[in-house]
Order: C-alpha cells, then structure tokens, then sequence
C-alpha cells in the first residue's frame, strides 16, 4: 500500500477520535482536540492527492476511498452540528445531498468512460465547508464570533447549491449517454 492511500486510510481512522472529542462535552479541552483532528484529517486530503499526483501514485483504491474519506469525515461532522444545535438540519440535508448527487453523477460519467474534473466552485464549496467546520467545533459564545458562523454556515449553502448547479451543467452530457 503506498504512501497517499495510507492516508486516506489514516483520515477514516481519524473520524471515530475526532467524534468522540466532538460529541464528548466531559473532556476537558475536548473541543480543541477535535479541531485539531479536525484539520490534521482535512490537510491529509490536500497531501495525499499532492502526493499521488506527483509521484505517479494514483490507484483505483485511491480514487475509490479518497472521496469516501473526506464524505465521511465531513458529513460527520456536519450531522453533529445538527445534534449540538449549531446549524439547521434543512441546511445540513442539502449540503449531504449535493454530495450524494455528485457521487452519483460521477458513477454514472465513469461508467460512460467519463472523467470529470473538480471545479474551481466545488474547491470554493470545499474550502468554506472546512471554515465553517473549523468555526463551528470551536464555537465561542460572542456575538462576534456568532455572526462569523452564520456567514460560513450559509456561504457555505450558497456555495454548495452554485458548485452543483455548475457541476451539473458543465457536464450535462453525462445524463445523455446510453
């Protein structure tokens, strides 16, 4: 197994310690150790696609466990948010399901012998998502800081809903092929 797929692997193995300091309100400075999974996970994604890339290392493994490693990574933490009473579950649900639509537009585009590159509205999705998430397990209680979220938390909606409508549209011909 290389270098990049250990990684990805590392990151799910991520997700159970980063839930546990999350949810678990009795750890002292729990929250903080979260983040820092938190991002430790997350800069593992931008490394090990670095690495693949670079040193020729791309594998079906990869590209099959790599997407699922980040979808479970923030879709945990995004469903938390909910129980913890941070975000609205309508705003949660459709961030999900804008996942799950593109996971099954590219099955389909693969199948069809399609490959569909990353927008640049689908890094910005991305990019936000991660802020609102790093805010949102710090959470501090300060008007401030409050208003700070609630622009991450529909940034990232808005971000979301544009990067799938784009995503869609730039490759429409996917839902056209036989």
């Amino acid at each position: 197994m290389n270098l990049p797929n250990k990684l990805t692997i590392a990151r799910v193995c991520m997700i159970p310690f980063f839930l546990f300091f999350l949810l678990n309100t009795s750890v002292p400075y729990g929250k903080y150790i979260a983040v820092a999974i938190f991002i430790i996970a997350s800069l593992t994604d931008t490394l090990d696609g670095y690495i693949a890339r670079k040193y020729h290392l791309v594998t079906n493994f990869g590209k099959f466990m790599d997407p699922l490693a980040d979808k479970l990574l923030v879709c945990s933490a995004l469903i938390c948010f909910v129980e913890m009473g941070l975000v609205p579950a309508w705003i949660i649900i459709i961030i999900i399901s804008r996942e799950f639509i593109i996971s099954g537009f590219r099955l389909v585009a693969s199948d069809s012998g399609i490959v569909i590159a990353a927008s640049y509205w689908g890094k910005f999705k991305t990019v936000s998502q991660m802020i609102m998430a790093i805010l949102l397990i710090v959470h501090i209680e300060h008007p401030v800081y409050a208003a700070i979220e609630q622009v991450f938390i529909y940034l990232s909606l808005a971000l979301t809903v544009i990067s799938l409508i784009d995503y869609v549209w730039k490759n429409k011909q996917v839902l056209n092929t036989k």
